[in-house]
């Protein structure tokens, strides 16, 4: 049986950080089968329909990190290639299909890890904590 989800924000990953592309409606498929596939569909302006139109022509494997469900979910990070674009009045729909990537540790702790290691002062430790788990930032893998 598949589960679906309300998708809250997506941002597309790139060896420069994030792009947030602001999503007027989203869902997030879970398709519960042996693959262990994922489908997300974008409902976005089509400002960015080129873009996705070159990721669909080039095949190529994207990562996206989506917030799901509720605004305080840690983003769930996928590899997804773009499967479908559909032209809805001045809007479009993209669907995307691929995995989800598990992650061995949480972000909390990873942004924890990063933060101790620069040698701050509690209460500035605490403050970056904080913003950092509500910006959060790409990390660097560890």
């Amino acid at each position: 049986m598949m589960k679906t989800f309300k998708m809250l924000s997506f941002d597309l990953i790139s060896e420069n950080g994030g792009q947030n592309i602001p999503i007027i409606d989203g869902i997030v498929i879970n398709q519960e089968n042996s693959h262990k596939s994922w489908i997300l569909e974008l409902f976005i302006s089509k400002e960015y329909q080129s873009t996705f139109q070159k990721y669909k022509a080039s095949g190529e494997v994207l990562e996206v990190h989506v917030i799901i469900s509720f605004p305080d979910n840690e983003p769930a990070p996928f590899k997804v290639i773009v499967s479908d674009i559909r032209e809805i009045g001045d809007r479009i729909t993209v669907l995307l299909k691929g995995t989800i990537i598990t992650q061995r540790n949480k972000y909390a702790e990873q942004l924890l890890k990063m933060l101790i290691n620069e040698n701050l002062p509690n209460d500035e430790l605490l403050q970056r904590f904080k913003q950092g788990m509500r910006e959060r930032p790409r990390l660097k893998e560890s």
